[in-house]
């Protein structure tokens, strides 16, 4: 068995928390894609792992194929870094 790194990939992502929205999540909330819970704390997605559940302080991330998932907080921040525009 071998030791791997994560490929560099650029992802855009947001926190509900922010009440920022972009484009592409208010189209998939549009399609059915995503619930956002009736208290606007969070949301339903559904992935192709099922649906899952995206807490408001949890990153909503659009994945390099399109797919959107919730990350946790700790992890993004242990997993992805900020790139200049």
């Amino acid at each position: 068995m071998g030791k791997f790194r994560k490929k560099p990939v650029e992802i855009e992502a947001f926190t509900i928390k922010s009440g920022e929205c972009p484009q592409w999540f208010i189209d998939a909330i549009e399609k059915g894609n995503v619930i956002i819970l009736p208290d606007k704390k969070g949301c339903y997605i559904n992935t192709l792992e099922g649906q899952m559940h995206g807490e408001i302080t949890d990153y909503i991330i659009k994945g390099v194929s399109g797919e959107i998932y919730p990350c946790k907080p700790d992890i993004f921040e242990k997993t992805y870094e900020s790139v200049e525009v």
